[in-house]
């Protein structure tokens, strides 16, 4: 399953409307520091894959602007660990 996902940078967030329902990545930037607080799918989209698909978005956003990780949200710490090619990332 293939979603659309926007970078609301205003509001430190990426999102994905799907069947009208946002699911959301939050996170804070300090610097060149992405720390990532909260990964929010609702449970009636659970299991699609919309929540890796989130991680995989923002944490290609962070490859790409140099950023380091880290991950606060306990998703995210799993998902990175699965991912062997994002642990360059972790701050």
């Amino acid at each position: 399953m293939s979603i659309e996902i926007r970078h609301e940078a205003s509001a430190s967030r990426f999102v994905a409307m799907v069947e009208g329902e946002a699911c959301v990545l939050e996170y804070q930037l300090v610097g060149s520091t992405m720390t990532i607080t909260h990964t929010g799918v609702p449970a009636s989209l659970g299991g699609r894959g919309i929540a890796g698909q989130l991680a995989r978005f923002a944490l290609d956003k962070a490859k790409t602007e140099g950023w380091k990780v880290v991950p606060a949200c306990t998703y995210i710490a799993a998902w990175i660990e699965k991912h062997p090619e994002y642990q360059e990332l972790l701050a």
